[in-house]
């Protein structure tokens, strides 16, 4: 009877562990179905195609020839977790935007944004279509307007050695704007007391010269409530403002802008002088403004809205920003890297 017993005890807990096996295999199965089902039947970690940074060039569709009015844009998608693709966009104007769901099956992609500064309740709409390594689609506006773009996968920008850096050079004058051009014909900008000024909103002004790795050194002063922007290489904005008093963030000052946020608020009041001492290498940024290193080493991860263009693996100028208010900046020394 003991035998008997012991056979059927040891049967039992063969049993136990088939079922229990089988039921672990079952709700594993359920879920994978479920995961699945939710990202179009893939799992969103089978997509590395469309993962990524883009650089986006978008055609306006205003003008022709020359005038041709094309603007940089920037993509970036991932996954979150084993079933979602979500990313970040950055448009014309404003910052970079979360995008909560990235659509992708069958080499389609699409997504849906909130209007950011545009008067009006409808989303943006992006669409694509992924072939051979090729993306191409249209942009639908807030307001209605269907663009399209042509994308390249961004550079890592990734450096193999330290920077051995050059001479400095002093790219303002403090005489003229020599050196230097307006984003378009008019120009507000002029020299005051060797000081680089634009005493009203007006265009953006953009050295003359191209860099890729440098150290920038740039002192500036701005009056109540203004507003401009340092644009590294003409694609990546270092926001000035009149911040004083405010919690740091991404959009105020010392913030690349909409990207990256400083450690702390180091704003002086409105009408004092302030610097910023910038250390671009590839994507990697170090800013010290007003003597505190307020971010470290940080990458940079695409373009801010703005930006000259979106040719990211190419070197760019220095741009300083006009349009939104009155500004001042002298003492402007780069020293390029060899």
């Amino acid at each position: 009877m003991k035998k008997i017993n012991s056979i059927f005890k040891v049967t039992l807990e063969k049993s136990s562990i088939f079922i229990l096996l089988f039921l672990s295999l079952v709700i594993y199965s359920c879920k994978s179905d479920v995961k699945k089902e939710a990202a179009g039947g893939h799992d969103a970690q089978e997509f590395p195609e469309i993962q990524g940074r883009w650089d986006l060039t978008v055609d306006k569709g205003e003008n022709s020839g020359e005038d041709r009015r094309i603007v940089p844009s920037w993509l970036e998608v991932k996954h979150s977790g084993l079933r979602t693709l979500v990313g970040y966009f950055v448009g014309e104007g404003g910052s970079a935007r979360p995008i909560s769901h990235v659509i992708y099956n069958d080499g389609k992609i699409s997504f849906k944004i909130p209007a950011q500064w545009e008067k009006s309740e409808q989303d943006m709409v992006f669409e694509g279509t992924l072939a051979d390594g090729k993306l191409s689609g249209s942009i639908v506006t807030p307001i209605g307007k269907k663009l399209t773009f042509t994308p390249v996968k961004a550079p890592s920008l990734a450096r193999e050695a330290e920077p051995v850096w050059g001479e400095p050079i002093r790219l303002f004058n403090g005489i003229s704007t020599e050196g230097w051009h307006g984003s378009k014909d008019s120009m507000q900008w002029i020299v005051v007391d060797s000081v680089l000024t634009s005493p009203k909103s007006g265009v953006n002004i953009i050295s003359d010269q191209k860099f890729t790795d440098f150290k920038l050194h740039i002192e500036f002063r701005y009056p109540e409530h203004s507003n401009s922007g340092v644009y590294l290489r003409g694609r990546y904005e270092v926001q000035v403002e009149d911040n004083y008093g405010k919690e740091a963030s991404s959009t105020y000052l010392g913030g690349i802008y909409g990207f990256l946020t400083p450690n702390e608020m180091v704003a002086k009041k409105a009408g004092e002088w302030q610097s910023y001492d910038i250390t671009l290498v590839g994507r990697k940024v170090t800013i010290v403004a007003n003597g505190k290193t307020i971010i470290c080493d940080q990458n940079i991860p695409g373009i801010t809205a703005g930006a000259l263009d979106s040719n990211e693996g190419e070197p760019g100028p220095i741009f300083l920003q006009g349009d939104h208010g009155p500004i001042e900046y002298r003492n402007i020394i780069i020293t390029p890297a060899k």
